[in-house]
């Protein structure tokens, strides 16, 4: 079914789309609801429950399987809240029709149904004609679901460990699959094979006869090998991927999984240029396992879509991303954070979002699973850890240990932020017997991991005013680089009216192309990882760092290419783009003679 909308709202920290859904649903708009924290998805369910008059039974941490229950019963709770506003939108009268309105007047320009609309209402409101056009028509959003494949910890019962099923991301997976929903869950943070195995169990996530699923699943990829290595791999196991979502390595809210050197638009190319032979090579494989297995085939083959998202920010780069690689939907995160209508940020967090500018912004180290973080200056999560490190007592008390996963120190596993982690970490420093200065880099580097698993939670918490006695009041906040050129709050039509072009949200005129704001950010990362390799390069790091900027160089050599065929768009940028496009080039080309000459010294 064609989406109602070309783009959607992806998954953001753990707490600001926690309840997007149940705003932005009824319009027909989909969104993802992050399933690490399950303590807070029951504080909301709670919540959610008073207001809306819905019998709530507490799901103790005490009983058998709470985490996976706990993720049901929010979902369901926001399936039935969502389709009961959606039902009562469509349930169109003289006195209730402002929703169904709203509705259709945030829909694209283009919109077939927008038309038929217009049409259907030009002359005379005769609201049985509209209620049947509405019936047929109008399709609620997805209410997607996102887990992190990585944050996968074993839990204990004492000192007894459990089966791996009850670990968080198994536990998560059956959560949704359990649930009443018919949507999607969006894979992230790379392969995990126990999982993708574990997914096998679940009826729903296979076709029936006509290629239909209950459950559908969505991978988040950044490069076309690793899309092609997962879609086998789960088709190996009966498992269609449905859509592949790419998302720019660097230009991106979050977690950062930066690629060797791999930009989006290359990405993007390859992903069209070879979208046929992906289908047919995965397909062949599903196809012969659901005749391994005994379950139906499909009467015709499947097929996939394919999104992107990371640094979008104006209706010409969507446009453009739509068309020219042929995509299905464009995802629009890190402005959203400043529409209360869809997402759920607390009132400081998002006044310093408002405010923010480019060197606000920056790719940290600050999360306790090793991957870079995109964080913002002056946060509070931050401001509570420095008050610790001040005290001389560094480290969290990690009250909720999703990601207590390093077994450095422990079996059960620590988290690295934790002040348990950072003790033994310090202690096991001094007895190195470093230089004054060795020893306070690596000191920094213990103490800069931030609670980010509750951080990004709390924004929710404090927004709601719900109890924040164990988790504190710091907010952890990860919005993408293109936050920068957005000044202000913004309400949900605002922002389809930007997204649309039918209005313009970037406060800025010197914001860059999105393509030519990733080649930055990974020109950045690309100096800073040879300012790491500089004091004694191995010939490990001269292969990574070479592969990096020959795989940039090419892609620079693409956007060239690139800007100089389009004829009919980025007409006003294009001179613009082209010059920061070479300057990149002869940055790249400096960066690898230093290379060659750090490997002729070597």
């Amino acid at each position: 079914m064609k989406n109602t909308h070309s783009f959607h709202i992806p998954v953001m920290g753990i707490g600001f789309t926690i309840d997007t859904p149940l705003k932005v649903a009824q319009y027909g708009m989909d969104s993802v609801i992050s399933l690490v924290d399950d303590i807070l998805l029951e504080k909301l369910r709670k919540m959610y429950s008073e207001k809306f008059e819905v019998p709530y039974h507490e799901i103790s941490d005490k009983i058998e399987d709470f985490r996976a229950k706990r993720i049901t019963s929010y979902l369901n709770l926001i399936s039935d809240l969502a389709g009961k506003k959606f039902e009562e939108l469509k349930n169109v009268s003289a006195e209730k029709s402002e929703e169904l309105f709203n509705y259709v007047s945030m829909l694209p320009d283009g919109s077939k149904m927008k038309a038929e609309f217009e049409k259907l209402t030009s002359k005379e409101l005769d609201f049985s004609k509209v209620k049947n056009w509405v019936s047929n028509n109008l399709s609620m959003g997805a209410i997607d679901v996102n887990i992190m494949t990585k944050v996968d910890k074993d839990n204990y019962i004492k000192d007894e460990k459990l089966p791996v099923e009850f670990n968080d991301a198994h536990a998560a997976l059956r959560g949704f699959a359990n649930s009443k929903l018919n949507s999607s869950v969006v894979l992230s943070a790379g392969m995990n094979p126990r999982l993708y195995a574990y997914m096998s169990q679940f009826n729903d996530f296979f076709p029936d006869e006509n290629g239909a699923f209950k459950k559908r699943i969505i991978l988040k990829v950044s490069d076309y090998r690793s899309a092609l290595i997962q879609g086998k791999f789960l088709a190996k196991k009966g498992l269609w991927v449905s859509e592949y979502r790419i998302e720019s390595g660097l230009n991106c809210g979050g977690h950062a999984f930066a690629t060797e050197g791999y930009l989006l638009g290359p990405v993007l190319a390859e992903f069209k240029a070879h979208r046929d032979e992906l289908q047919k090579t995965i397909y062949s494989v599903l196809s012969q396992e659901l005749l391994n297995q005994n379950k139906p085939i499909p009467n015709q083959e499947l097929n996939f879509e394919i999104t992107a998202q990371g640094g979008v920010g104006t209706f010409e780069e969507h446009e453009f991303l739509m068309k020219h690689y042929n995509l299905d939907s464009v995802g629009w995160g890190s402005p959203f954070l400043l529409v209360p209508e869809a997402t759920t940020v607390d009132k400081d967090t998002l006044s310093k979002l408002a405010k923010a500018e480019e060197g606000d912004l920056y790719l940290s180290d600050v999360s306790p699973l090793g991957v870079p973080f995109n964080n913002l200056k002056d946060n509070t999560k931050d401001a509570e850890k420095q008050v610790r490190i001040d005290k001389g007592r560094p480290g969290s008390s990690c009250p909720k240990k999703f990601v207590a996963m390093n077994k450095e120190f422990k079996e059960t596993g620590v988290c690295t932020a934790s002040r348990e982690y950072q003790h033994f970490k310090i202690k096991a420093l001094k007895d190195q017997e470093l230089s004054p200065e060795d020893y306070q880099n690596q000191y920094n580097k213990i103490i800069e991991k931030s609670c980010t698993c509750v951080g990004l939670g709390t924004s929710a918490l404090l927004a709601y005013g719900l109890d924040t006695k164990t988790e504190g009041e710091g907010v952890s906040v990860c919005p993408g680089p293109n936050i920068a050129y957005y000044s202000k709050v913004m309400s949900l039509k605002n922002m389809t009216d930007h997204i649309y072009g039918r209005d313009n949200m970037v406060s800025r005129t010197d914001r860059p192309n999105l393509f030519v704001k990733e080649l930055d950010i990974y020109i950045d990362f690309l100096k800073n990882k040879l300012a790491e390799a500089r004091v004694s390069m191995n010939k490990k790091e001269e292969k990574y760092l070479l592969n990096f900027t020959k795989n940039m160089k090419a892609g620079v050599a693409y956007y060239q290419s690139l800007f100089n065929d389009v004829k009919n768009e980025f007409v006003d940028i294009k001179a613009s783009v082209l010059s920061e496009l070479f300057k990149g080039e002869l940055t790249l080309n400096e960066i690898q003679l230093e290379i060659e000459s750090l490997t002729i010294k070597a």
